[in-house]
């Protein structure tokens, strides 16, 4: 105790606690709370006593008294954990402010809040400063999209494979959960790079940057990893492809497949050709080629010819042509130059060994 408290106080007022009216228990209630804030030396049974009192108090007292209690034990390492666990189960409202940041809260207790409470239980604890993998895989399991976007922006927070895979997997198909999902700290390069071709070009320049720094015994790792998980489901292949195939390979086996006869094909309208050979020329699947093309995703030729050691002048041509119904084309051709030319093929041939991964599986 300090030096103005006497050790006789702490039982009067547990005495007290039984007094009936509604206004003096509120009363007695802040005077408990100052009272353990006011005391420097407790015994483990005086601990016991503070939860157990301050909890049945707080029970009886209307939201705006508990959640006073809450926002003022929430950040005490030393406080009851017995009433850090009811308010921790209480309304959000309540709940919220040790849920976010109690040091008190175990694990276990945790994982009690996330597995029956709604989603305002799940976010604050996702905001927490540090969530462990088993908390952060329930939360990833029953959290609607904005909380997984909270869970994601916390760098504190532990995600495991499993975990990572499944935000990924949401985070697709959401525009909302694009920018945490790319700029989170430690998400698989694998599963990193599955985001290029849904997110934004500014993104995707990002993409391309940690491509670049990525350590080549982690980069071998995260492939690995990669192809462990792909499962290849890019549906039909166009009526022409036989036929076409065929054509690309008797080019091949008289020495004129050539990126200029990839030109030829593309200006001649001859669109599944020029997919198989590209997918020939910088070794990547069909349906990648498919999609980059179908899409006109300018960016992802640019890395694919980088890739590939083409020239600006050449991807220039297969940009313009590509855009040629598009009025402002030759613009946009000339900043996706810009933007070739400033481009790696050091960062252009890591990100296309990711792409890659889909032609192994689906040869697998």
């Amino acid at each position: 105790m300090t030096a103005g408290s006497s050790p006789s106080r702490l039982p009067e007022l547990i005495a007290m606690a039984e007094e009936g009216s509604s206004e003096k228990r509120r009363a007695l209630l802040r005077e408990l709370t100052d009272h353990f804030f006011g005391s420097t030396a407790r015994s483990a049974t005086e601990d016991a006593l503070y939860g157990s009192v301050l909890a049945s108090l707080a029970t009886e007292m209307e939201t705006a008294v508990r959640a006073e209690l809450s926002a003022r034990f929430a950040t005490t390492p030393d406080a009851p954990h017995a009433l850090i666990r009811r308010l921790a189960n209480d309304e959000a409202a309540v709940a919220g402010a040790v849920l976010a940041a109690s040091p008190v809260l175990t694990d276990e207790d945790l994982l009690g809040v996330v597995r029956k409470h709604g989603q305002d239980h799940l976010r604050a604890v996702s905001a927490r400063p540090s969530v462990s993998e088993a908390v952060s895989e329930v939360i990833v399991e029953r959290g609607d999209d904005e909380t997984l976007g909270t869970l994601l922006r916390n760098d504190g927070a532990r995600l495991s494979r499993k975990s990572s895979e499944a935000a990924v997997e949401r985070a697709r198909v959401n525009p909302a959960l694009h920018e945490a999902t790319v700029s989170r700290a430690g998400l698989p390069a694998d599963l990193l790079n599955d985001m290029y071709f849904v997110v934004e070009a500014r993104l995707r320049t990002r993409i391309l940057e940690q491509n670049a720094r990525l350590d080549p015994a982690l980069l071998e790792s995260a492939l690995a990893a990669g192809r462990a998980r792909i499962a290849t489901d890019d549906g039909a292949l166009p009526a022409d492809y036989a036929e076409c195939s065929a054509y690309v390979e008797e080019l091949k086996a008289a020495g004129q497949l050539s990126p200029q006869m990839l030109a030829r094909f593309l200006r001649s309208g001859g669109t599944t050709s020029f997919l198989i050979a590209l997918a020939q020329l910088s070794d990547i699947d069909f349906h990648t080629a498919r999609q980059i093309v179908d899409r006109r995703e300018l960016d992802a030729l640019a890395v694919v010819c980088k890739a590939a050691d083409l020239d600006r002048a050449l991807f220039l041509t297969y940009a313009v042509v590509l855009l040629n119904d598009d009025g402002d084309a030759m613009a946009k051709a000339h900043s996706y130059a810009r933007m070739y030319a400033e481009l790696s093929r050091d960062a252009a041939l890591r990100t296309l060994r990711f792409w890659r991964m889909r032609r192994g599986a689906a040869a697998a």
